[in-house]
């Protein structure tokens, strides 16, 4: 009789900037012992405006309101989705069970593909939890006036798409994650530990 094989498994981690996907798809991963991929490796997009950013993208976050950043952002989603696709398709036929994060991993997206074998996971927190873990990433208090007003952009930017995907989560029955808070973070690691963690189920 012949064997069917399954598709390996793979755990998908969107999320807004900073808010803490690949710290989470790491742990993840070491105690899985899968693979971890980020999508920000498949394109190029003008990412954070410091500590000193190349002059390009200081200048796309000067010239260019909020919402625009935002607009051109998932612009960018869009337009590498069929790369994630063929990433995923890649990863499926190494045959080894994975962790994929990035904001491009997109609820709506997410949903399209195999649902026995992927899980999605979208991280969020409030804003003021965000825009408190920027400040200190990007050291703003020492950044000078260009580069704050960059970082303004680049914080709203985030903040946007923090709502913007929460939402699209809730719609598409994605399961989302606090990460502010640390036992709702410890709870949802550990529940999926022991939905992988088996031989049966880690492919």
């Amino acid at each position: 009789m012949e064997t069917i094989m399954k598709p390996p498994h793979a755990i998908l981690i969107t999320g807004t900037s900073h808010v803490g996907k690949t710290t989470f798809g790491s742990r993840l991963a070491n105690a899985l012992g899968w693979e971890q991929v980020s999508t920000d490796n498949l394109a190029r997009h003008p990412g954070r405006p410091w500590p000193a950013p190349p002059p390009a993208v200081l200048e796309f976050y000067l010239s260019l309101s909020p919402e625009t950043v935002h607009w051109f952002l998932k612009v960018h989603h869009e337009n590498i989705w069929p790369l994630i696709q063929q990433k995923i398709d890649e990863l499926q036929h190494g045959g080894k069970s994975f962790i994929l994060e990035g904001s491009a991993l997109r609820p709506e997206n997410i949903v399209k593909l195999e649902p026995t074998s992927m899980v999605g996971v979208c991280l969020y927190a409030d804003a003021d939890f965000l825009r408190d873990r920027i400040y200190r990433e990007a050291d703003y208090e020492h950044a000078d006036v260009h580069i704050r007003t960059a970082i303004d952009q680049f914080i709203e930017r985030s903040l946007r798409e923090n709502i913007e995907l929460q939402a699209a989560a809730r719609g598409h029955g994605i399961t989302l994650l606090n990460v502010a808070d640390r036992l709702q973070v410890d709870n949802l690691y550990e529940e999926l530990l022991r939905r992988f963690a088996s031989g049966s189920e880690a492919s």
